[in-house]
């Protein structure tokens, strides 16, 4: 996008939009038109339906200075959510930045699975484990008023967003955000009734290959070792002395996953062990209930 010196040529939001959406598509972004609008949007302070109200408003020399770095970050592979800083996830506006995990669609199945579990007019007692943003945590809180839910991160940075996130979203006081390594940061006290992870469960050979918008997150976040699993071993065998009887571990899991992670499951000593398929008929989420 050219703004010449003596601003003779009118870049409305018409324009703009137009001009981006075809940059995107020729630089393979993801999604060209919507990128464009969410990023003019961010970039004006205004939403995409109040954009379609203001077609013809002409933009000044500022604003197309600062909507110009946009598109050339996004060009550069920074995600559109991080250059939004937020995303939607189950109908709230998250938080997120390079410091977590950008939320999932597939995630929410995962929260879906874990509200069923999760008596709407009773307490219950939920644990977070790699909460990264705070999603699966503060979700489960404010759709579950009742619901008592800690959350753990290794990262003191993902932790300092998922404090923020339950702050925002009115969670504050029903989510406890600790840092730590995994169980190891919660104390010894009343056992949960559901223990729910998305642990990084990328094998660590595969990382090159992600799309270089997924290699900007954390990889921490994504590494699960040499097959994916490393850390759902590690849940899986810690977890039972932290879930009542009965209760139940559910995991989110990479596609093809899903033998491997039966197995790890019932050699941990659960039962009714179940894999589940996202909407694509990918492996996607784990159950295993406690004894």
């Amino acid at each position: 996008m050219k703004v010449a010196a003596d601003n003779a040529e009118t870049w409305t939001v018409r324009k703009v939009l137009g001009w981006t959406s075809q940059h995107f598509e020729k630089a393979n972004v993801d999604a060209p038109r919507l990128t464009a609008e969410l990023l003019l949007g961010h970039s004006l302070k205004v939403d995409r339906v109040t954009l379609y109200t203001q077609l013809d408003r002409p933009l000044n020399k500022d604003e197309l200075g600062a909507y110009r770095a946009l598109i050339q970050r996004r060009v550069g592979g920074e995600p559109t959510q991080y250059l939004t800083g937020q995303k939607e996830f189950y109908g709230r506006r998250f938080q997120v930045d390079a410091r977590v995990l950008i939320p999932r669609p597939e995630t929410e199945l995962l929260v879906e699975a874990v509200l069923k579990l999760c008596a709407k007019d009773a307490p219950s007692r939920v644990l977070d484990l790699c909460t990264g943003s705070g999603c699966i945590a503060v979700t489960i809180a404010c759709e579950r008023p009742q619901a008592s839910v800690w959350a753990t991160d290794l990262l003191a940075d993902a932790c300092a967003v998922a404090k923020l996130n339950a702050e925002a979203l009115g969670a504050g006081g029903r989510v406890t955000v600790l840092q730590g390594d995994l169980l190891a940061a919660v104390p010894q006290g009343p056992r949960f009734d559901v223990v729910v992870s998305n642990p990084p469960y990328v094998m660590a050979a595969e990382l090159p290959t992600l799309q270089r918008e997924v290699q900007r997150e954390p990889r921490a976040a994504l590494d699960g070792g040499a097959d994916g699993l490393d850390l759902v071993r590690r849940i899986a065998e810690a977890a039972p002395p932290y879930l009542k009887a009965g209760g139940t571990l559910a995991l989110e899991i990479g596609d093809g996953q899903g033998d491997a992670v039966r197995d790890i499951l019932v050699r941990a000593g659960y039962h009714e062990v179940r894999i589940e398929k996202d909407l694509a008929r990918h492996d996607r989420l784990a159950f295993g209930r406690a004894a």
